[in-house]
């Protein structure tokens, strides 16, 4: 089983990363938690905690900046009707730390915010899950963020609906991968709405990049400062 992997980032985006290791390309699914801090040492390359998922028709590699992240991705694998791509937009909305404050408030808010998990699924995650974090050392953050703890209706009046001709699906992920990298919501909203300006976009990946672009001079949530999302 491949558990780390230590070389060169070859190409980076926010869903996923290619990473040579002496001589072969890996490609690697992530969350947008792992795609935060995904930047070479001082000696060029990269690090990250692996999990090989295997199925009957495919193998896919899934890579973890910390090994507190891949732990709650496999806890999550043991939720039914929780697969890989449901784990990862997870920890793409929220740290391990702030997902074990949700599953210690019992914080369905928190976790149905996420797209693609609805109020069952999110039953069965708090359910399953809460008393296999804290043996597993998965520690909650001092406090549940606001916005998770009282979410507001999609188009409301106080946050707009998704613009007239845009998936649902594209305009909720990018905005959950935005706050992931440090917006606040409103601000996420706003991005979005100027990023769409600019022209038509059909990967969530493209409108992230021109949101946050457009943020660039904005304050983030977050400390650390903007993700880059080149290489």
């Amino acid at each position: 089983m491949i558990a780390h992997l230590r070389g060169k980032l070859v190409d980076k985006s926010p869903t996923g990363s290619v990473i040579d290791v002496g001589g072969v390309g890996y490609a690697v699914l992530h969350s947008l938690y792992t795609f935060e801090g995904l930047r070479p040492g001082t000696d060029g390359l990269v690090s990250v905690y692996t999990h090989l998922h295997v199925r009957e028709d495919a193998m896919q590699l899934y890579g973890f900046s910390t090994v507190v992240e891949r732990r709650v991705f496999e806890l999550l694998l043991g939720v039914a009707g929780v697969g890989p791509k449901l784990a990862l937009a997870v920890l793409s909305g929220l740290t391990p730390a702030s997902f074990a404050r949700a599953i210690a408030d019992e914080n369905l808010g928190a976790l149905t915010r996420i797209s693609g998990v609805g109020r069952k699924t999110a039953e069965r995650i708090v359910i399953d899950l809460r008393d296999k974090l804290a043996p597993a050392g998965i520690i909650p953050d001092a406090a549940t963020p606001g916005e998770a703890a009282a979410p507001r209706r999609k188009g409301s009046a106080s946050e707009p609906a998704a613009p007239a001709g845009l998936p649902g699906r594209l305009y909720e992920d990018a905005l959950s991968a935005l706050v992931a990298l440090g917006l606040h919501r409103a601000a996420a909203i706003e991005q979005v709405q100027k990023a769409l300006e600019q022209g038509p976009v059909e990967q969530v990946e493209e409108l992230v990049r021109r949101a946050l672009a457009g943020s660039a001079k904005k304050p983030l949530a977050k400390p650390a400062g903007r993700p880059r999302v080149g290489v």
